[in-house]
Formats: C-alpha cells, structure tokens, sequence
C-alpha cells in the first residue's frame, strides 16, 4: 500500500513537454494530506470496530450466561415446584394415615366400650340372679325355720282370734317373691 511518505518522495523524470513542477507538487501535497486523513481514520475506525467486536464478543458471552442462568433458575423452579408438589402428597398422606388411625382407634374404643358394657351388664344379670337365689333361699330357711319353732304355738295362739273374727290371708307378689299376711278384721 502507498504512503503519504511515499508520495511526497516520488520524483518524476522531467520531460521537454512535461507538467508543471509547481502543480504537480501541489496536488501531490494535497494527496499526502487526504491519504494521511484517510489512513488515519481509517485507523481509528478499525480500533473501533475491534473495541466493539470485543463489546460485542463480551456481550455475546454475557448473553450465554444469561441464558444458562434463566435456563439453570427455570430447572430449579421446575425441581421447586415438583418438591413442593411431593411435599404436599407427602403431608397430605400422612393426614390420611392419621384420620385412618384415629378412627381405627376410635372404632376400637367404640368396640371395648361396648364388650365392657356387655360385660358389666352380665355381671350385673349375674349378681342379681345370684341374690336373688340367696334371698329366696334365706326367706326359705326363714319360712321353715319359723314354722318349725311356730308353729304349734302360733296356730293355738290364734285360735282366740280367729274365732272371734274372720282372718283374710292376703297374698302380695313381689317378683318372684311372695308375702303372705294374715290380717284380722280390725286391719293390720
């Protein structure tokens, strides 16, 4: 490529007919001039296109950052949401497993309850069978003890009584027990 220096240090041959030393120079002066500006621009504006190329390169670079940082915060939003969406099944299983439980518990208190109530209530058919057997028995030994030991001297002791006035023999039912009054006309 031609220089500015080149052009200011180019000598013509002279010729019998040539140009005019004074032109020729001038306008070879003002090509120096132009070449000089353009060279120097020309400078300047590749050293701004390699600053912007690199801005460019940087930001192409920053750009793929950005993009990995999105796509990097999109997979764990993604693993976020999947992990809530486990947590969740997870709490909500184990609210089940609870009510489950608690009804199990419920239902087997509700079934002891009713076996103890079952039990209770066969205890108590059971005891009251059983005294009654034994006031039954009681009144029993009662009645014949009594008309062992009374009994000659009751009947002779009535006699009087009974003659003079009407004796009512008065049954009363209690269950299964019965109770026999005698009552005399004037009333017992």
């Amino acid at each position: 490529m031609i220089t500015p220096l080149d052009i200011q240090n180019k000598e013509f041959a002279k010729a019998v007919r040539g140009y005019k030393e004074e032109d020729v120079d001038s306008f070879l002066d003002l090509l120096t001039l132009d070449l000089e500006k353009l060279l120097e621009e020309n400078r300047r504006l590749k050293d701004q296109a390699k600053s912007l190329n690199a801005e460019v390169e940087r930001y192409r670079n920053s750009e793929g950052a950005v993009l990995e940082t999105l796509e990097a915060a999109k997979a764990l939003m993604g693993d976020i949401s999947a992990s809530a969406e486990k947590r969740a099944e997870i709490l909500l299983k184990n609210a089940e497993l609870d009510a489950e439980l608690i009804q199990r518990e419920a239902k087997e208190s509700v079934e002891r309850l009713n076996e103890e109530m079952i039990s209770t209530r066969n205890r108590l058919n059971i005891f009251r069978t059983r005294y009654r057997s034994l006031l039954e028995s009681e009144l029993e030994k009662f009645d014949n003890l009594s008309a062992e030991l009374f009994a000659d001297k009751v009947i002779e002791e009535l006699k009087p009584y009974t003659e003079e006035r009407p004796v009512s023999i008065e049954k009363r039912s209690f269950g299964k027990e019965t109770i026999t009054n005698l009552r005399k006309g004037e009333g017992v």
